[in-house]
């Protein structure tokens, strides 16, 4: 039996896209899928792991050495990259066996990554005995995935994978880490769709949008785009390079719609929400330039079968992925026959329908 067994949870993003590197406000659930570790501890400092879920892969390495990068089993390098964070953090750590699974759907948009970096934290930490704030462990995660891994995401992803609250949604101001539990309306649902696009080029283009945004910024002079009023945007068009102009457009008004979706969910005002999601999408569509047309062709499939009632948009960095829907319980098996009936034979691509429940982080309640 192992010593220890940690769980952490994927999560989707209901608002808020690409906004979490900016200093912007996020939207996200943490949702009842999950990445495992168990470990069990030995008498010296190396770490045996198995990756169930890749083939039962096992790599192994001493807790002080340093981290080298494996091209030729990718999924280490977040074990790699965690330990790294957790060793200059000062945590001493001990070594153990490591046995890894879970179900969140790779390269879905579901964040599994971070909710590997969550659960590992967890497990790492349990079995030596050492504490650690969620917080802590949310940004140990992001420099993990930035400083080791190579894609530089913002904190979003590992924040809500550590705090997220049952049946709520998480409110994340990404400059403070500020958060307020968003309560889900009871009779309201989550359904996650997988397009049938597997993700690509995700981190390249992903880290050049991040680039882009922050050469807008310092157009202003200015750290991030947070500081920048939209009214100076907008006055600037003329001015600024109009492909920076376009993905600036897109984090400010995200911002705001973000703020509007939170109290639109708060109130179970299902008619501004779904607005909101529906000009997230077109901005994420025509300014930042990271939908595809099976997506495309997904929301709007979504969207005439909500007919007001029902909120829907591309979640997650991009380039394939999932489309999330919010609607309320009466409504959804409408929208998953309409997906079940059409969709493939409208784009060749077939659809992977996720029910999802708002879910407790790994650290909830520490």
């Amino acid at each position: 039996m192992p010593d220890v067994v940690a769980s952490a949870p994927g999560r989707v993003n209901l608002i808020g896209e690409h906004t979490d590197y900016n200093d912007g406000f996020v939207l996200p659930a943490a949702i009842n899928y999950h990445t495992w570790v168990a470990a069990g501890a030995r008498d010296d400092r190396e770490l045996h792991i198995i990756a169930h879920d890749f083939t039962d892969q096992t790599v192994s390495f001493h807790l002080d050495a340093e981290m080298q990068r494996d091209a030729a089993m990718p999924w280490s390098n977040y074990v790699r990259g965690v330990v790294q964070q957790l060793r200059k953090k000062d945590f001493q750590l001990r070594g153990g066996n490591i046995f890894i699974t879970g179900n969140v759907p790779a390269g879905a948009g579901l964040s599994s990554s971070a909710s590997l970096e969550m659960a590992l934290i967890r497990a790492l930490t349990e079995l030596s005995g050492e504490a650690v704030e969620p917080k802590a462990a949310a940004l140990m995660g992001q420099a993990a995935e930035n400083q080791f891994v190579g894609c530089n995401c913002g904190i979003m992803d590992q924040l809500i994978s550590a705090c997220g609250q049952a049946d709520s949604a998480l409110l994340i101001d990404c400059r403070d880490l500020g958060t307020r539990a968003v309560s889900i309306p009871q009779d309201w649902e989550i359904l996650i769709v997988h397009s049938g696009v597997k993700r690509g080029l995700v981190e390249s283009e992903y880290n050049l949008r991040r680039e882009q945004c922050e050469a807008a910024a310092r157009y202003f002079n200015q750290r991030s785009l947070r500081d920048v009023p939209l009214e100076h945007l907008l006055a600037a068009e003329a001015a600024l390079e109009p492909l920076l102009f376009k993905r600036a457009r897109h984090v400010l008004t995200e911002n705001a719609r973000t703020l509007t979706a939170a109290d639109a969910l708060m109130n179970g005002d299902m008619k501004t929400l779904s607005r909101v999601m529906a000009e997230s999408h077109a901005s994420m569509r025509d300014d930042f330039n990271i939908t595809v047309p099976a997506i495309d062709t997904l929301v709007d499939m979504l969207n005439t079968a909500g007919q007001g009632l029902a909120g829907a948009r591309m979640t997650g960095g991009g380039f394939g992925g999932c489309v999330v829907a919010v609607a309320p319980q009466s409504l959804i098996p409408t929208l998953m026959a309409t997906v079940e009936n059409h969709y493939q034979q409208e784009t060749g691509c077939e659809p992977t329908l996720i029910l999802a429940k708002a879910s407790s982080g790994a650290f909830a309640g520490i």
